[in-house]
């Protein structure tokens, strides 16, 4: 699933810059260009953060919007 249109970034790929240490929207930018043009991706990028557990989700409300699971919304 491509969380980036504008750069073709896959979920897969914003995941693994997570784990390669990025803890914010502006260091998964860094490594693999997603939420550098139009922006539209960053929340989700932001949720998956939570998710990973690198930074919390801006609200349990977006995960639950953007379908994460449960335990994600506690993060």
């Amino acid at each position: 699933m491509y969380v980036c249109v504008c750069h073709a970034v896959t979920e897969e790929r914003v995941r693994q810059e997570i784990s390669e240490g990025a803890k914010t929207p502006r260091q998964v930018a860094k490594g693999c260009k997603a939420g550098t043009d139009c922006g539209s991706c960053v929340r989700r990028i932001q949720a998956l953060l939570g998710h990973e557990g690198a930074r919390p989700c801006p609200t349990s409300r977006l995960a639950a919007k953007l379908g994460l699971p449960a335990s994600a919304q506690a993060a």
